[in-house]
């Protein structure tokens, strides 16, 4: 079975998200939008236009989004089939939390790293 194709979007909190963003589009160029992040396209191996963005989001530090994490990050990965990838971790003992989420957006579910982390699981819509 197939597990991680990619990374659909990086999330992390901060002290000042605002200052944070700023310093992230002046010195690196990356095009904050008003939402407080970027969608970077995707693009296939010849380096044409495909389907799909990562989202890379900075917001306030102090909600519980992370939670049970106490982490300032969040790392989503693509995968093609979540429930068996959650199976499948759930069968090797993995903190896989209970949680999921079925919508128009994909399927969404967590497992917690050994390190605390908590790690997003995505699966796109179909065509997406």
């Amino acid at each position: 079975m197939k597990r991680v194709t990619g990374i659909g979007g990086i999330f992390f909190h901060a002290r000042d998200p605002v200052a944070l963003r700023a310093w992230y589009k002046e010195h690196l160029g990356i095009d904050v939008q008003s939402w407080g992040g970027a969608a970077f396209p995707w693009t296939d191996d010849a380096g044409d236009p495909t389907t799909g963005t990562t989202a890379w989001s900075i917001g306030t530090a102090g909600g519980d989004q992370f939670a049970p994490s106490t982490s300032s990050f969040m790392v989503n990965y693509r995968v093609a089939d979540l429930d068996a990838l959650l199976q499948a971790l759930r069968d090797e003992g993995c903190k896989v939390l209970e949680k999921a989420d079925y919508s128009e957006y994909g399927k969404f579910g967590w497992v917690m790293d050994p390190e605390g982390n908590k790690v997003e699981l995505w699966e796109p819509p179909e065509g997406g």
